[in-house]
């Protein structure tokens, strides 16, 4: 209802992959009309950062040779703050590639929300750990059952085989397998997107893998994992001594064992590690839900205040609160969840006169009501005044209290103070609240009421209660009638704060799924391994029982080998998923420790996982009859 606009164009929508998807776009000249912002603002307000400037370089133009000009076009155009700093000594004017901005750039206000480049590496990282973990099966099973392919490279090599020949014949055999598991994953893939869709929150589709430079690594990828992983076993395989195998003189055992233990202890270092991150992960999300954040977000609902209210403010509050559902009504520059971002500079009571200050103080205009819709607890002094709007006093924070060298909260009450070009008093200190999200400390900060009456952003409305539904069907009711050319939008604020670690929530559930797939594919090459092993023992097994050893003894004998290569695997993977978790929780302002007892319990699941997955072998051994197996031959 401020301008009257001409639809002269309809754009197709964005792709997904766009940095912005807008609804509608005005001419940017339509800004020109006073009433908007005004030609003599955009021709001299140099430091207003509203705009999203793109520029289009020639082809092959070197970037950075324009970035090196920028500072010497911040000091022509950009008014010197006194005499002492240039422009380019405080602030700076940097490029950003386009294609760059949805994973590097993290800056405040971006058009969208950004992905996060380190999520990426995380996730392909482990992505390339589970892999290894499938790979470390095939040359475990590869070498252990090399006994039963003895006779066949014997025999091969007896009519003239080659050594590279039955290196050939072993990995055209291993990238066969690789070729055939991308296929069924491709299958699996197309089935499983749409639920990696809703868990991801992006728009997944198989298509992305038709661009050539992701289909080429995808369809090389056979190559270099079957390469990968049938190398050791082609060599050990290719080395038989034929007359040894045709004489049934064959042993495998010694350096090869050894290196399928080292094996398996790799396969479960990384399962642990991921136990960890996951257990880790989990704990941080609760924290953050369930710390106190010294203010009350419980049944708070928040409307983006219209221009339409802006004389008729009072009314609409008044309006509100005369349902007992309604409990109370405040505006605000920003509201909690939100970034602070809007600094100016201070002075504080030095002796008879201001004094300037070093302290950096972000601000929010809010009025009366801001304090007590969010349960916000006083240190000191007094909230501004009900039905006066007082633009002498201020608010401020415990953290501004610190910030300005003051001794106590209520030592502040009653100084001069000034901030920007506004003076007064400091009327009130609240205490310190989580404004921003558990990634940045707590901030000093001073509130002061607007003098104009579109000074206020947001609107904030207390449910008093558990009536919700009524308390918004008031809300509603009240808009309509004030506002019914509007659109009627809320937020509960309790949404909007787990909304800033939608992240976070995601992240978790992917470690969650990682980590069972890992943990999973090493128990099928424990399973493999175990069986194969215990196999080779069934005589041994007989003659035990024989003598007398009972089933747990030789559940006991079977497993502990095994088990052993757990605690070893754990042992390894405890520092490196301490350090890893470490370095992921450093993002965070506020955030937990990693306990101890992680990692102990990460290591009885691992433990647990495989003496599951062993005995499951072991006791079938344990079980058989001894006179079948020493009758064999």
């Amino acid at each position: 209802n401020q301008i009257t606009c001409t639809i002269t164009g309809i754009y197709k929508r964005l792709p997904a992959n766009a940095h912005l998807h807008p609804d509608f776009m005005l001419s940017f000249s339509t800004l020109r009309d006073t009433a908007i912002y005004g030609e003599e603002q955009l021709r001299t307000n140099w430091g207003n950062n509203s705009f999203f400037t793109y520029l289009l370089l020639p082809k092959k133009y070197d970037a950075k040779k324009l970035e090196a000009q920028m500072p010497a076009f911040l000091d022509r155009h950009y008014p010197e703050q006194g005499k002492a700093f240039k422009p380019s000594q405080w602030t700076t004017l940097t490029l950003r590639k386009l294609t760059d901005i949805h994973l590097l750039s993290h800056k405040d206000l971006e058009l969208e929300a950004n992905g996060d480049i380190k999520r990426v590496y995380i996730f392909s990282a482990i992505a390339l750990f589970v892999l290894l973990i499938a790979c470390i099966n095939y040359m475990n099973l590869s070498t252990a059952r090399s006994v039963l392919r003895a006779k066949e490279i014997g025999v091969r090599k007896v009519v003239g085989a080659r050594k590279s020949e039955l290196i050939a014949q072993f990995l055209s055999e291993s990238v066969l397998v690789s070729w055939l598991a991308t296929l069924l994953a491709f299958g699996l893939t197309w089935l499983a997107l749409p639920g990696l869709s809703r868990i991801s929150g992006q728009q997944l589709d198989i298509g992305i893998l038709l661009q050539w430079k992701i289909l080429v690594p995808v369809l090389l990828m056979p190559f270099a994992v079957g390469l990968l992983s049938g190398l050791y076993p082609a060599l050990f395989l290719s080395s038989f001594q034929p007359i040894r195998v045709l004489k049934g003189m064959l042993k495998v055992g010694g350096a090869n064992v050894s290196f399928r233990k080292a094996l398996v202890v790799a396969q479960f270092s990384i399962s642990i590690i991921l136990i960890v991150a996951t257990i880790v992960v989990y704990k941080q999300l609760r924290y953050m839900q369930e710390k106190a954040l010294g203010f009350d977000r419980e049944q708070v609902v928040t409307l983006a205040n219209n221009s339409g209210l802006d004389h008729s403010f009072v009314s609409f509050r008044t309006a509100l609160l005369a349902d007992p559902n309604i409990r109370s009504v405040g505006r605000s520059s920003r509201i909690p969840t939100g970034r602070l971002l809007d600094a100016q500079g201070s002075r504080v009571s030095r002796g008879d006169s201001l004094a300037p200050t070093q302290a950096e103080i972000k601000y929010v205009t809010a009025d009366e009501g801001f304090i007590s819709t969010y349960g916000v607890a006083m240190a000191a002094g007094r909230n501004f005044t009900a039905g006066i709007v007082d633009t002498s006093s201020f608010l401020i924070n415990e953290a501004a209290v610190a910030a300005l060298g003051i001794k106590s909260p209520a030592d502040a009450i009653g100084q001069q103070f000034q901030y920007g070009n506004r003076k007064g008093t400091l009327a009130g200190v609240f205490k310190d609240f989580n404004f921003e999200s558990l990634h940045q400390r707590i901030l000093p900060i001073v509130l002061f009421e607007s003098a104009r009456t579109n000074g206020y952003g947001n609107i904030s409305i207390k449910i008093a209660g558990k009536n919700v539904a009524a308390g918004l069907a008031t809300i509603e009711k009240t808009w309509k009638a004030f506002l019914p050319e509007a659109p009627f939008t809320y937020a509960f604020m309790d949404d909007s704060y787990d909304r800033l670690y939608d992240a976070e929530q995601k992240q978790g559930i992917i470690f969650t799924i990682f980590a069972c797939i890992a943990i999973f594919i090493a128990c099928l090459g424990l399973f493999g391994l175990s069986a194969f092993t215990i196999s080779q023992r069934v005589k041994e097994i007989g003659i035990r029982k024989v003598l007398g050893a009972d089933v747990g003894t030789i559940v006991g004998l079977l497993s502990r080998d095994f088990l052993r290569l757990v605690v070893i695997a754990a042992i390894i993977a405890f520092p490196i998923a301490w350090y890893a978790m470490h370095q992921w929780l450093e993002d965070f302002a506020y955030r937990i420790g990693v306990p101890w007892w992680v990692f102990i319990l990460a290591g009885i699941l691992a433990a647990g996982v495989a003496f599951f997955t062993i005995s499951f072998q072991a006791v079938r051994a344990a079980t058989a009859n001894p006179i079948k197996n020493l009758r064999t031959e």
